[in-house]
């Protein structure tokens, strides 16, 4: 086991200084406010998508401090459509606390930076490495991928034991004189060669000892012992206008969504019509003086457990009805780009309000 254990380790510096054609803003980088925005960012989300966001945050708020001086509107309109939004809000608060409390200064230890909000063992990790060069292996679902197929780990990963096992296998690789470059190329390999579908086997440098390719486990492994539960959601928005303004709401409930913006909802316990709708004691109880209501646009959005099917109907008033004053806000059109709404929402304001 010592022998494959000192191979992936040689193999895997190899080939990230030789072979690693992986170029991203954040490698390389030694600043931990700008690794630490990378990390939350990366949260749930692809490098790929993640990358436009990252430079937006570097360009509107090079510093910590610029951070924690902004707005919070401002920052979730950045943050709009990553989705995950309570990563945002608990990046403000963390900014705020270090700008507050440690005079803008990141903690330099990884006790320090764990304890911080939002921060949890992979990112503390990931930033204790790449801005200090810490020996502290971090441990992602790219690394448990090529962990589990080169050991050939058929343990769970989302069990308490897997946690623990793959964590301490990740740590007693870890190259402890040069931990950053450990941690960034087995992170590479994992989101270049060793993919969850499909993977590069022929390009990988650990073919040889990896026990998955040897003994055809690569589909099989790694393993995860729940099943992800995934609830369907069913939205109706009523895009509520009077002349050229626009009524909307911030959520602030702690489900999905909180703090951004949205039209008047009706949420249904299955999909409804137009007619079906029409008849809900919610819309009823509005008593709206109306022109039109028309459907107007339908989409299905994927979250990681909920399947959302939003409709879109836009209702064209006479008059503002009185029951909504004290829940939201009219604001005019042409102001829309100035609020920060989910996703779906912000394609339906692209494709209806747009110029």
């Amino acid at each position: 086991m010592n022998v494959q254990k000192k191979y992936f380790t040689a193999q895997l510096n190899d080939w990230h200084y030789n072979a690693n054609q992986r170029s991203l803003p954040w490698k390389e980088e030694k600043n931990p406010y700008k690794i630490w925005l990378s990390e939350i960012i990366l949260q749930q989300t692809r490098a790929e998508q993640g990358l436009k966001y990252y430079l937006a945050f570097t360009e509107n708020y090079p510093t910590l401090i610029d951070l924690a001086h902004a707005k919070d509107e401002d920052v979730f309109r950045l943050w709009q459509g990553l989705g995950y939004y309570n990563r945002c809000k608990n990046m403000l608060a963390t900014a705020r606390l270090i700008a507050q409390e440690f005079d803008g200064q990141f903690p330099n230890d990884y006790a320090g930076i764990i304890a911080l909000k939002g921060i949890g063992a992979y990112t503390a990790a990931a930033i204790a490495s790449f801005a200090f060069d810490l020996p502290h292996a971090v441990v992602d679902g790219n690394v448990y991928r090529v962990l589990s197929r080169y050991f050939g780990i058929d343990t769970a990963i989302d069990s308490t034991e897997g946690k623990r096992l793959f964590a301490e296998y990740a740590q007693q690789l870890l190259n402890p004189k040069n931990p950053a470059g450990h941690n960034q190329a087995i992170m590479d390999l994992g989101a270049t060669i060793c993919t969850p579908r499909s993977p590069n086997c022929i390009d990988c440098p650990l073919q040889k000892k990896c026990v998955a390719l040897k003994s055809d486990l690569i589909q099989l492994l790694p393993v995860k012992s729940k099943k992800l539960s995934v609830q369907n959601r069913f939205f109706n928005f009523l895009v509520l206008q009077f002349k050229d303004e626009i009524w909307i709401e911030r959520r602030t409930d702690k489900g999905i969504w909180q703090n951004l913006h949205q039209f008047y909802l009706i949420e249904t316990k299955e999909s409804v019509d137009e007619q079906e709708l029409l008849k809900t004691d919610e819309l009823l109880q509005l008593k709206l003086n109306t022109k039109g209501f028309v459907f107007a646009k339908q989409y299905k959005q994927r979250l990681t457990h909920q399947l959302i099917e939003s409709k879109f109907y836009t209702v064209e008033l006479k008059l503002k009805p009185s029951s909504l004053h004290h829940l939201g806000i009219w604001i005019s059109l042409r102001d829309l780009k100035n609020y920060a709404f989910p996703k779906t929402l912000v394609d339906f304001i692209e494709s209806s309000f747009a110029k």
